[in-house]
């Protein structure tokens, strides 16, 4: 394990959110019954409005997460304490449902982006203290925009989660292989 747990499970949800609208325009946030979906997938407690600045809310946060995958150390940086600041979050460990001790920032009460935002930038204080940043990645697919986080020890993931991009290139360089033979 390169990260705590919960470091690790909040970056596999940000990554999981930032995906959730595909660079083609496909939107897979588009209803709250989508989002009541992603947020179960996710395990993410605490209150909800269930309304339409709710889904608007996290749509946003969903962008602002994906810059930090083209963003410098210090860009990055930025957000995370921008983020941070507008929570003003006060960490703290926690223990609830399945969850053994973890930290949160914020209060089960506050707005869904808002707790959304500031685990995300939790997790990546961890990122970038670590100096870790080269492990978000964005997919190797030629066909395909989807960002990762490379929590393989060797560094060696290349490819999304989102779909069947790595068998397809592997079957691709099978059949240039066979080809050339």
């Amino acid at each position: 394990m390169l990260f705590a747990n919960d470091t690790e499970v909040a970056l596999r949800s940000v990554v999981n959110l930032v995906n959730t609208l595909d660079t083609d325009g496909t939107e897979h946030l588009g209803t709250l019954g989508d989002l009541d979906r992603f947020l179960e997938e996710e395990g993410f407690t605490g209150s909800r409005t269930h309304d339409d600045d709710e889904l608007a809310s996290v749509r946003g946060l969903r962008a602002r997460l994906r810059s930090l995958w083209d963003a410098s150390e210090d860009e990055a940086v930025a957000l995370v304490n921008e983020i941070l600041r507008e929570s003003q979050a006060l960490p703290q460990l926690v223990k609830h449902d399945h969850w053994d001790w973890h930290l949160h920032a914020t209060t089960a009460e506050a707005p869904l982006a808002q707790r959304m935002a500031t685990e995300a930038a939790m997790a990546f204080v961890d990122v970038i203290r670590s100096k870790e940043l080269d492990r978000l990645r964005i997919c190797a697919a030629d066909d395909c925009d989807a960002v990762l986080i490379d929590l393989s020890k060797n560094r060696s993931k290349r490819y999304c989660d989102t779909g069947n991009c790595a068998n397809r290139a592997h079957v691709r360089a099978y059949r240039e292989r066979k080809a050339a033979s």
